[in-house]
């Protein structure tokens, strides 16, 4: 979570320091902000899709869990699959 802070964080005080140096004409501000920004923004999405990812394999290995489970009476493993399935699609979301 301290990464989406921090990347989000960033991004807010690029986009500030490029709006400035556009309408103050610093190009050099502009262009450090817009960097900033965009640095930011590609961290963010790289961020998301490795979590978009992990969850897939968290509901994956939640499905597995829950039918080995089920098919051995195991009902500890039956409910940490239903655990990982919901933390998986929990994880997708974000």
């Amino acid at each position: 979570m301290t990464d989406r802070i921090s990347n989000t964080f960033n991004s807010t005080v690029g986009g500030a320091k490029q709006t400035i140096g556009e309408t103050i004409g610093n190009n050099n501000l502009a262009a450090s902000g817009a960097q900033q920004k965009a640095q930011a923004d590609a961290a963010q999405k790289a961020a998301d899709a490795k979590t978009h990812a992990e969850g897939v394999g968290h509901k994956v290995q939640g499905e597995v869990q829950q039918n080995v489970g089920s098919l051995t009476g195991n009902t500890s493993m039956e409910a940490r699959g239903h655990a990982n399935e919901v933390r998986g699609d929990l994880e997708r979301k974000v």
